[in-house]
């Protein structure tokens, strides 16, 4: 086995370049998603995983030696999303396969142990529902595989929603070291359409996703069996950590009893897992800027799920998200709150059913082995300006698209329009008292010259939604185009960039050093970008 190592590169220079590197062309950027394995589209969904040693790479170049479930060899898991391409299913990684199943299907996961002999019996358990195990050997959990053996769980995907699954084993020394992973059970009778669901804009958010040519990566139409948990698109975040003290003690322990027989006197590890000071903090096994790069990268054989979410104006975005390790997160969704639909698997609604109870968090905190269901949406109402750079002088016909308010205020009538689901009250408001270029003058603020300064390698080029607006806003001559446009013109993307963070701030830093760990960027775009999450 080989020792961890350390790039010679300083820490910082080397996070604040790949941070750069993954922002320059935003059109290049991969997004998120919730992608997994599924076992069959019968009446039984089967698995089969193994649990192995492997390493994980972190962006200040430390390879941090870990264990994780993976798809044994030779099984041949189905992928979901079936857009995504490229989709792999290692030996090894980390968190482990998601499993995607439909409720009512019976679930059975295979699980070999091929951890080293030294580190001992493993378990998976699958809180939340009733698992009958065979084979293996008893544990104090559960059934356990023996090194080098196997053992079986059975159990019905009674209920939809979001849930973990973890090592039952040792778990102080198991999970740290990357023994988890998720479980998404689909609704049997999944709500859909203008008819069905609560939020009755679904049919025309997939007739304006049709119409811009994008593809669906949805697993399904609503999370539960309920009209009121409809959606559009959707993302999979899981909330971890590593003490590279623990990793490290692992490696040298197994290295010192590699060869010994399992069981026997002196073959097991004695790996103190207190006090424990995480450095490294992981979103989908990733840190920052490492978890902005595509689902299957890769550079990241053992780590494949990525975390960048992406979305239009007025879509309802599920969010499934699971806290995995020892520490409470505050991940703060920035741009609205997130609407909790269920923890659990459990949906969280009025004693009569007529309506959403879960509460409308700032911050989704991440309780360890937790899941929560959540809704997310963007539309700009509150901005006090037309986001979308609207001029009723201009000589530019897209400047002048109307808004025609439905009951609740939103541009809704053309699904097709670049500004459908815009806030109607803002329409031909203008921002810029002093504009550069073909937008509106009069507004309450003066922006600050581009050439003087600039937000960074995420502006877009000015404060308006889409391209041609952010071209008509900087102008043509004169202007230095602002930060990070020169790669990522603002011809082909300007979207609104929110960054999506945990409010520990230790938490968004790689050992130490910032901008790393739990932290990504959300991108609002209008709906002429086309959001491809296959890459």
């Amino acid at each position: 086995m080989r020792p961890m190592t350390m790039k010679n590169t300083f820490l910082k220079t080397r996070l604040l370049l790949a941070t750069m590197a993954a922002v320059a062309s935003l059109t290049a950027m991969a997004h998120a998603a919730a992608p997994g394995i599924t076992g069959g589209t019968g009446t039984t969904a089967s698995f089969n995983l193994t649990a192995q040693p492997a390493y994980l790479t972190q962006p200040d170049g430390q390879s941090v030696y870990s264990w994780g479930y993976g798809c044994t060899k030779g099984s041949t898991p189905g992928f979901a999303p079936a857009a995504i391409p490229n989709a792999t299913c290692e030996t090894m990684q980390v968190p482990g396969p998601t499993l995607i199943v439909t409720e009512g299907q019976t679930v059975m996961v295979n699980l070999t142990n091929d951890l080293p002999a030294s580190a001992g019996n493993t378990s998976i358990l699958f809180a939340g529902f009733n698992v009958t195990a065979t084979g293996g050997v008893a544990g104090l959990l559960t059934q356990e595989a023996a090194p080098g053996g196997t053992v079986t769980y059975t159990f019905t995907a009674s209920t939809p929603g979001t849930r973990s699954y973890s090592s039952g084993t040792q778990s102080d020394l198991q999970v740290e070291m990357g023994l988890y992973g998720a479980i998404i059970v689909l609704p049997a009778n999944p709500v859909s359409g203008n008819k069905g669901c609560t939020n009755d804009l679904q049919d025309s958010n997939i007739a304006a996703q049709g119409h811009w040519a994008e593809s669906n990566f949805r697993l399904s139409t609503s999370a539960y069996d309920d009209p009121h948990t409809c959606y559009d698109r959707e993302y999979l975040f899981q909330f971890s950590e590593i003490d590279p003290n623990i990793h490290s003690q692992a490696l040298a322990q197994v290295s010192a009893k590699s060869g010994c027989v399992a069981g026997a006197a002196g073959c097991s590890l004695n790996v103190p897992t207190e006090p424990y000071h995480p450095a490294y903090f992981m979103i989908n096994g990733r840190s920052m800027p490492d978890d902005m790069d595509a689902n299957y990268a890769p550079e990241y054989p053992h780590q494949p799920y990525n975390g960048n979410p992406h979305m239009h104006p007025g879509e309802q975005v599920l969010l499934r998200i699971i806290g995995q390790g020892r520490w409470q997160h505050p991940f703060h969704e920035h741009a609205n709150h997130v609407r909790i639909l269920a923890r659990d698997g459990n949906l969280i609604l009025t004693p009569d059913g007529s309506g959403l109870a879960g509460p409308a968090l700032f911050t989704t905190t991440t309780t360890p082995g937790q899941a929560m269901d959540g809704i997310f949406y963007y539309t700009g109402r509150g901005l006090n300006w037309d986001m979308y750079g609207h001029n009723p002088g201009s000589s530019d016909a897209s400047a002048k698209l109307s808004c025609t308010p439905d009951a609740n205020g939103y541009n809704t009538g053309e699904p097709t329009a670049i500004n459908y689901y815009e806030w109607c009250q803002d329409h031909n408001k203008p921002l810029q008292a002093a504009p550069f270029g073909d937008v509106a003058a009069g507004g309450p603020v003066t922006l600050p010259d581009p050439n003087i300064l600039t937000n960074g390698a995420w502006y877009g080029g000015s404060p308006y939604l889409g391209p041609d607006a952010t071209v008509r806003a900087v102008g043509t001559s004169g202007v230095t185009p602002p930060s990070g446009t020169i790669a990522n013109s603002p011809s082909g993307e300007a979207g609104f960039a929110f960054m999506w963070h945990s409010h520990n701030e230790r938490e968004i830093t790689t050992n130490n050093a910032f901008p790393g760990g739990m932290m990504m960027m959300m991108l609002i775009d209008s709906r002429e970008f086309v959001i491809d999450e296959s890459n």
